[in-house]
């Protein structure tokens, strides 16, 4: 696929909100999904990503996100993920998001990379290890984001960058605020490449 343009960020819609595997919009790629542990800041990253208010809700209330939300623009689908590791929800709740989950990343035949969001004060949390494994074993390619970077004095940043660069390996990360408008293009550009990969 050709280099995404700023207007295929720009330009991204709503497409539906699915509950079950049911409700997925048919498979046409290519496919980002985007995933990270509640209050992350994952909606937030979307949406600076997207330029665009609200596209993705945020919400201060974690685990707010209970179906797969997919996006679209001309030749790109965004699929907004369930925040995972939020204790306070029902454990048949948390049981049924899993499933949802795991049914969707290793089904969805137009899936071709995750951006996974991190809160660089606090990445690396056994939620996202579980997660990139669980990736992983799927053969899923992913593009780290470390969110509210702006929270961190620059040699935070760069010391939290190098501590996930030496844990991780096959995955190309970023710092990233959301407020500050930091990384916006890094990530467009990285995101670009995961949807130039071929299909899983």
């Amino acid at each position: 696929m050709n280099l995404l343009k700023p207007t295929d960020f720009k330009d991204m819609q709503f497409v539906c909100s699915a509950p079950t595997p049911r409700a997925f919009p048919d498979p046409e790629g290519p496919e980002i999904a985007f995933a990270g542990r509640s209050n992350a800041g994952k909606s937030s990253a979307l949406n600076a990503i997207c330029e665009r208010v609200g596209l993705a809700r945020t919400s201060k209330t974690p685990g707010r996100t209970q179906a797969i939300n997919f996006f679209e623009s001309g030749p790109l689908r965004f699929a907004d993920l369930p925040g995972y590791g939020y204790a306070r929800v029902p454990p048949a709740t948390k049981a049924a998001w899993q499933a949802l989950i795991e049914g969707y990343l290793s089904g969805r035949t137009t899936l071709t990379g995750v951006v996974l969001i991190m809160d660089a004060r606090r990445p690396l949390t056994a939620f996202d290890r579980q997660f990139l494994d669980w990736g992983t074993r799927f053969g899923l390619a992913f593009h780290l984001i470390l969110t509210k970077a702006d929270k961190l004095s620059r040699n935070q940043q760069i010391k939290a960058l190098r501590g996930v660069e030496q844990e991780i390996e096959g995955a190309t990360m970023q710092l990233f605020s959301a407020s500050k408008r930091q990384g916006i293009d890094e990530a467009r550009a990285a995101i670009a490449t995961l949807a130039s990969a071929p299909d899983q």
